[in-house]
């Protein structure tokens, strides 16, 4: 029991290891989450990649999850790994800032307080996630009063889509057609979002991206100050 208390509690005093790089913040930022959304095999993950490469001062959120780990994943950086048991304490304690369920197996949430804590303390904070996950987090913000800065990672085209896919390699011919047709629905929802980048290269698409969270939260995006 102790190390269920002592795995959820870490949420609860992130604020504590949290400290901001940004002294000279420029006029009125407004420092808002940035959650990156877009259709499926848009590049998400690639361009989220690129972003903290280069500049390594934006904070992503890390997910928890109730799956196992996978060869090479580190609790705490790759995901926060639970048991069900912790997952739903935290869950009913509203310690998430979104949840899902994927693949009806294993459980996916956004830790609320890390999120809360660098936001806090004025590091520029950005979530990845699906179209569903950014629209449960549009919900949830809204309950609790919390500002969100909705940014949509388009493709150059549909045809883009679909020679991604075909190059990525990990689905089947009937597997591609189900995600293009998820996809095709998901573009219909950019007018959802508040900011849209096109991602026709990663990294023009990360740099567009990082001038927007400069923009967010006052920081000079040549110095990073």
């Amino acid at each position: 029991m102790a190390e269920k208390k002592d795995k959820t509690s870490w949420f609860r005093r992130a604020s504590q290891g949290v400290t901001s790089r940004f002294s000279k913040p420029q006029a009125h930022p407004r420092r808002r989450l940035v959650v990156l959304s877009g259709p499926t095999a848009v590049g998400k993950g690639t361009v989220e990649a690129a972003l903290t490469k280069a500049h390594p001062q934006v904070w992503v959120s890390v997910s928890a999850t109730t799956r196992a780990p996978r060869p090479g994943e580190v609790d705490g950086k790759t995901y926060y790994f639970l048991t069900e048991e912790q997952f739903e304490q935290m869950r009913r304690n509203n310690e998430f800032l979104e949840t899902a369920i994927v693949h009806n197996m294993a459980h996916y949430g956004t830790p609320l307080q890390p999120v809360l804590d660098h936001l806090q303390e004025g590091v520029p904070t950005i979530l990845e996630i699906d179209l569903q996950g950014a629209r449960r987090v549009r919900e949830r913000a809204a309950e609790l009063g919390l500002d969100v800065l909705f940014v949509f990672l388009a493709p150059p085209s549909f045809d883009d889509l679909i020679t991604r896919l075909a190059e990525r390699g990990t689905e089947n011919p009937e597997q591609r057609m189900k995600r293009l047709a998820t996809a095709r629905v998901e573009l219909a929802a950019e007018k959802e979002f508040d900011v849209v980048i096109t991602n026709t290269h990663v990294d023009e698409a990360a740099e567009e991206l990082w001038r927007v969270i400069c923009q967010e939260y006052g920081v000079d995006p040549e110095t990073g100050k």
